[in-house]
């Protein structure tokens, strides 16, 4: 039997489950250790240890992320991690050191990242899939080299010359790439959502920021900061109180703008993206609250700047709590048959490709 079939037959002969909802069982006061630790260490060996940190992290959130009263994991090697770290950040060097010298050789350099760039991508994918498992089975990506140079290079080089018009068919595309190609052990997830769908949800972005830059507008901020930068042109002096005021409410929306449109399209899309995939059969539902996230996301600005930064854990479990618990899956059958149906079907040579040539080069 084909593997994609895997997750159809073995929801047969079973009335669908009641859904289970995805549970986080940490704590900010108990994630504060690992959080003061890694960044002590961090800084104490000039970011080396940011990999080993971030292992300790995703192995914290994936353990306390619970299922059907099972837990995750992650199973990453840091080594893997700082070497794709290194990799990304010797390409940001020989970039800027370029740009900044006006080399010739600028143009090569970006051409060279935007060549390479979807490769590391998709084994970044393959990378964080690999080490992730439920219930002792493994989750795989098997993304085609060729499709990820057409959904990074092709639709983002499409989505820049239409003036990202074509941005959110790149999203769907790129979502699509990434779920189509993702498997638990030998059952393959499948994705269904529409590129209108996402059109919808970049339409209410696009009118939401437009109106607010009109409010901006209208309340003269804009005309302020010309006025300044004016007078400074011609060698006046702007009054000090004025560049105070007008900055202050500048970056005022900004931060408006990032607690209130950013959560809000968060959260649409990932409802969208969600709730139309599947695990074989097993259907996934996500009901995150657009005005709940609107409130963690400033409370823990708010705490974040009170505490001078202290609150930093608390507001990762807490942001982490809020928009894993409003994932649910449904399950079209008994969920152990799903994972007896369900072994891992990577063998030696996929084993060994993976932990040799995979990596991350996510912060």
């Amino acid at each position: 039997m084909h593997p994609a079939t895997a997750g159809e037959s073995q929801g047969q002969g079973y009335a669908a489950s009641a859904p289970e909802v995805m549970r986080f069982t940490g704590s900010g006061a108990e994630y504060f250790g690992i959080w003061i630790v890694n960044l002590l260490l961090t800084i104490v060996t000039v970011g080396i240890y940011s990999s080993w940190a971030k292992v300790r992290r995703l192995q914290y959130f994936y353990r306390h992320t619970e299922l059907a009263g099972s837990s995750f994991d992650f199973h990453g090697n840091p080594l893997k991690i700082l070497v794709g770290r290194v990799i990304a950040l010797a390409m940001l060097v020989a970039y800027n050191y370029s740009v900044r010298m006006r080399s010739p050789w600028t143009l090569v350099i970006i051409a060279a990242i935007a060549l390479v760039m979807p490769w590391m991508l998709r084994n970044s994918f393959r990378f964080r899939l690999y080490n992730t498992s439920w219930r002792g089975v493994r989750f795989h990506f098997r993304g085609s080299v060729a499709g990820a140079y057409r959904v990074f290079l092709l639709n983002g080089f499409l989505s820049l010359i239409t003036l990202y018009i074509m941005a959110p068919f790149a999203h769907q595309r790129l979502k699509a790439y990434q779920h189509n190609n993702s498997w638990f052990g030998g059952t393959q997830c499948s994705f269904h959502a529409r590129a209108g769908q996402f059109y919808k949800i970049y339409l209410v972005l696009l009118v939401s920021l437009l109106v607010f830059g009109l409010v901006v507008g209208f309340s003269g901020i804009g005309a302020a900061l010309v006025a300044i930068s004016e007078t400074h042109k011609h060698g006046g002096q702007a009054n000090p109180v004025a560049v105070i005021k007008a900055l202050a409410v500048l970056y005022g929306a900004l931060i408006l703008i990032g607690v209130s449109i950013g959560p809000v399209f968060h959260a649409l899309i990932t409802n969208l993206i969600w709730n139309n995939t599947r695990v074989g059969e097993h259907r996934i539902e996500c009901n995150m609250s657009p005005l709940g996230l609107i409130w963690i996301t400033f409370s823990n600005l708010i705490l974040v700047v009170l505490t001078l930064g202290v609150f930093i854990p608390w507001a990762m479990v807490r942001l982490a709590k809020f928009q894993l618990e409003a994932i649910r899956l449904v399950p079209a059958g008994d969920l152990q048959a799903f994972v007896d149906a369900a072994p891992d079907s990577v063998g030696a040579v996929g084993v060994e490709a993976a932990s040799a040539f995979d990596f991350d080069i996510s912060l």
